[in-house]
């Protein structure tokens, strides 16, 4: 089956197959996440799940909360390209729970992620992205950066908000391994159509869709609002600068 564009989603791979059939039911029998609104989620067509981003299983948890819906997002190329058995297990790994490899960086590699969740989105599949674009490492949420909204207003995709809780305790910054005592709320919000904010060529556009979208985030997760962006301290005189300048985070 293809969407309006034309555009049919890739075949899933044995790794993914394996994800969904093996280590979801797994991970629900050991976590039980208790999950608010999945009615909410739109059964086909292209989607983005926004979400705030609270700890390194943020992006697996929302996969298994959505579920049977697949949800893709974007990972370190690098978990792809390890050698040997290390290497092996971690491509296996983050295949499974749906990611795909993507270069970070800004300039051309960011334009590069953004067309390749274009074509995602255009394959009528689920994308699920982190606006804030790193963890909070204190618990707050941080200012929503652009190229969430760009994407929903680019391709007509809804937005559906997720609030998560308590991520941060099974998994804390820093922890290897997920800890088994604490459980996990995943709320899902009713899908926004942004396109009354205007086109995606539009800055004004895209930071009123933004912070609609972050306003909803805020109602379902309750955490105290940081009120900037989530960034590491400058570390040079031209970056403080820049950062000073008024512009557009993606």
């Amino acid at each position: 089956m293809t969407d309006s564009t034309g555009n049919r989603p890739e075949t899933p791979s044995w790794a993914y197959t394996f994800g969904r059939m093996v280590l979801a039911p797994v991970a629900r029998a050991l976590y039980r996440p208790q999950v608010e609104g999945k009615d909410l989620i739109p059964r086909e067509g292209p989607v983005i799940f926004a979400s705030n981003h609270l700890s390194f299983i943020d992006s697996i948890a929302i996969p298994i909360a959505a579920a049977p819906r697949p949800v893709h997002f974007l990972a370190k190329a690098e978990y792809f390209t390890g050698a040997g058995l290390k290497g092996w297990l971690s491509r296996t790994f983050f295949t499974a729970v749906g990611a795909t490899p993507v270069e970070r960086g800004v300039g051309q590699a960011a334009m590069d992620a953004l067309d390749q969740q274009k074509r995602i989105l255009h394959s009528g599949a689920a994308i699920a992205l982190h606006p804030e674009g790193t963890r909070s490492r204190d618990g707050r949420l941080y200012k929503g950066r652009t190229g969430v909204a760009y994407l929903a207003l680019e391709t007509g995709a809804p937005v559906v908000p997720i609030g998560l809780i308590g991520t941060d305790k099974v998994m804390p910054v820093g922890q290897k391994l997920p800890s088994l005592r604490e459980r996990v709320t995943v709320r899902f919000g009713a899908p926004l159509d942004l396109a009354h904010h205007g086109p995606a060529t539009s800055g004004r556009a895209r930071r009123g869709a933004t912070d609609e979208i972050m306003a909803a985030i805020h109602a379902l997760s309750g955490q105290e609002l940081a009120g900037v962006y989530n960034e590491l301290p400058a570390q040079s005189t031209v970056e403080k600068i820049k950062r000073a300048l008024p512009h557009e985070r993606r």
